[in-house]
């Protein structure tokens, strides 16, 4: 029992608070529900849960101001799960703090996926969120941090230091929608703001690192939104 990761719903539709209880639950995750956010608030302190499925419509506050709240003081994942699929909300969510976005109607498969990857990736960081690990390995993909270097299927790939730099930073977030401005201010600091150099960058890597870059197999494009490196759960 004690090794089950503890997942909190935060949900005032009591339909939808079920059908994702009964999905976790099937799965030997231990569940903890809170219908309002002050209740999320407070539960999020007092239990500790391992992440948090966040609704953005909730009867007492909006579930951003729930999320800003937890990220005062705590960097426990949470994923939105929200019926609101306007790209903006999901930009503000994800640079809020937010690890995820799903939006409602989702299927089972893909929810369990996000959560285990959610999950397995705050296991993964330490500190100050430093990856521990000094090697990234997906299929063919493998990237030697210490070295420096890249390779597919064992042959090295030429990057320049600003491509480097992205697919390091794309890939020590394996799993997690990285939005366009966080990208622009992690690679070229905050006061860039140019998306154009970004997607040219991108493509530029595509085309290094996919076996089809017009259908990619290592780093999705969530449109409108910014960019994920996959994970082994999806």
């Amino acid at each position: 029992m004690a090794d089950k990761s503890r997942i909190l719903i935060v949900e005032d539709e009591r339909v939808i608070s079920n059908f994702i209880t009964t999905i976790l639950t099937a799965n030997d995750y231990i569940v903890l529900h809170a219908n309002t956010g002050r209740e999320a608030v407070t539960m999020a302190a007092s239990h500790g849960p391992d992440l948090i499925l966040l609704d953005l419509g909730l009867p007492d506050m909006d579930g951003m101001q729930v999320l800003h709240e937890i990220r005062e003081w705590s960097e426990v994942p949470v994923i939105i799960v929200s019926a609101r699929q306007d790209e903006n909300e999901k930009v503000t969510a994800l640079d809020a703090g937010a690890n995820d976005y799903v939006t409602k109607p989702f299927g089972n498969s893909e929810l369990l996926a996000r959560i285990r990857t959610a999950i397995r990736l705050q296991k993964k960081l330490g500190g100050r969120g430093a990856l521990l690990s000094v090697v990234f390995d997906m299929e063919d993909l493998h990237i030697d941090y210490s070295k420096r270097i890249v390779t597919m299927g064992g042959r090295p790939v030429h990057l320049t230091p600003i491509e480097y730099k992205i697919v390091v930073l794309l890939s020590k977030n394996a799993g997690k929608v990285l939005t366009h401005d966080y990208m622009i201010h992690e690679v070229w600091g905050p006061f860039a703001s140019d998306s154009q150099v970004l997607r040219v960058n991108m493509a530029n890597i595509r085309r290094k690192l996919e076996p089809n870059p017009a259908q990619p197999k290592y780093i999705l494009t969530e449109v409108g939104v910014g960019y994920r490196m996959i994970d082994s759960d999806t």
